[in-house]
């Protein structure tokens, strides 16, 4: 699967992410997004006792391998952790037959070493992915029922795409033979300027807790790139949801799941014609 990524030649695309995480200085920065996301290069320089020239030099790396967004809220330029790319290199180097086996490892040594961190409490969240394709097929794929399907948890998404119409994702197979009732996802539209722009409410229904959670609020931006690239954006506000904020992240899920793993999946759908996992979630 060929992937492209920010300032990526158009190779395989883990060449700069290995090169980024091979530096422990910039591990460490990524660690402590993950610890507490959204932080400025003034709260990082604080946390890791390094000059505000040395850290943006390192940030400046991870950005370019997509391992991590800035983006501008108010006065300050906050840095988000974006997995997506660890996601791509997970999809080409391990096969969806062994992936179990080295989840169920990964996920023990997680939970013996790892020490509480923030994400389940994040307001903010920011993922990013860079694709071979034109913003029509991206927008198409976002919002149409048959592409929707074909790629991530396989659910059938309807939307009405005016400001204050429905939206709603229809479980698979699978998800109902799990107990899922017919409607797993509902929201609104509240902005539409397709092919660039979705602003939706979102609310998962698989089970009560997150039903009783409050609606969250996701905004996609699609940019036209040279090279018949576009850059997909994704950010999700969580606010007040913490189930939400772990299960979106892939926090929760054995083997990663969530945003990285949807939009990875998006990717390969779009540039090779085959999802990387094969069956429906």
């Amino acid at each position: 699967m060929v992937t492209y990524l920010s300032g990526m030649p158009e190779d395989d695309g883990s060449a700069s992410v290995f090169r980024a995480l091979a530096d422990p200085t910039r591990r460490l920065l990524l660690d402590r997004l993950l610890a507490r996301d959204g932080q400025t290069s003034t709260e990082l320089e604080a946390e890791l006792e390094m000059t505000r020239f040395g850290v943006m030099k390192h940030l400046r790396v991870l950005e370019e391998a997509g391992l991590v967004v800035s983006r501008k809220q108010g006065r300050e330029r906050r840095h988000f952790l974006n997995p997506v790319p660890i996601r791509l290199v997970h999809d080409r180097w391990i096969g969806k037959y062994t992936e179990h086996r080295v989840a169920a490892l990964a996920d023990l040594k997680a939970a013996l070493e790892a020490p509480m961190n923030d994400t389940a409490t994040a307001t903010t969240q920011v993922f990013r992915v860079h694709i071979k394709a034109t913003p029509e097929q991206v927008w198409q794929a976002i919002t149409s029922p048959e592409w929707t399907q074909r790629y991530g948890y396989r659910t059938v998404s309807e939307y009405d795409l005016r400001p204050g119409g429905t939206f709603r994702a229809l479980a698979n197979e699978g998800m109902k033979a799990m107990g899922a009732a017919d409607v797993v996802v509902e929201g609104e539209v509240l902005e539409v300027d397709a092919p660039h722009r979705l602003v939706q409410t979102w609310r998962m229904l698989f089970e009560p807790g997150q039903a009783a959670e409050p609606l969250t609020r996701i905004t996609w931006e699609i940019e036209d790139l040279p090279g018949g690239l576009v850059r997909l954006t994704v950010v999700h506000d969580v606010e007040g949801a913490p189930l939400h904020a772990a299960l979106v992240s892939g926090e929760t899920l054995q083997g990663g799941g969530g945003w990285p793993y949807i939009l990875s999946d998006l990717k390969s759908l779009l540039e090779t014609g085959t999802a990387y996992m094969s069956e429906p979630v």
